[in-house]
């Protein structure tokens, strides 16, 4: 294995959420395509006002998501937080949570690093309640 993977994770990296989630978002998980053994990236782009039907936690990954473009709201637990672009956000593996795009949808990269589980997500459908 070489040194160094390069990609582009909009264009080489495969659109996960198309077929599988509700218009408006995109998801392009990039572990295995940048051969990553111990962390984590995925671009997501979301459609203004978008957010997932679920939040999710986890069992041992800690998360932090990083805003590109746009504006989000972050709904943690109990709290919701307003981010801007080029906020980043740390998220302890328990604490739920979910995404929601501002006015002008979003642009965000979320880096992970599991410990052991491959997929250690718990997704909790209808947690976020308009």
């Amino acid at each position: 294995m070489s040194g160094y993977t390069k990609l582009n994770l909009k264009n080489d990296v495969p659109d996960m959420a198309e077929g599988r989630m509700p218009p408006g978002i995109e998801a392009h998980f990039a572990k295995g395509a940048l051969g990553l053994e111990k962390s984590g990236v995925t671009y997501y782009k979301l459609a203004p006002d978008f957010h997932p039907p679920f939040g999710h936690n986890h069992a041992e990954q800690e998360e932090v998501y990083v805003i590109l473009s746009g504006s989000a709201r972050i709904k943690v637990e109990d709290e919701e937080i307003e981010l801007a672009t080029l906020d980043a956000i740390r998220l302890a593996p328990d604490a739920t949570r979910a995404v929601k795009a501002g006015p002008e949808g979003c642009e965000m990269l979320a880096f992970g690093a599991p410990k052991t589980a491959e997929q250690d997500a718990e997704m909790l459908p209808g947690w976020w309640e308009e």
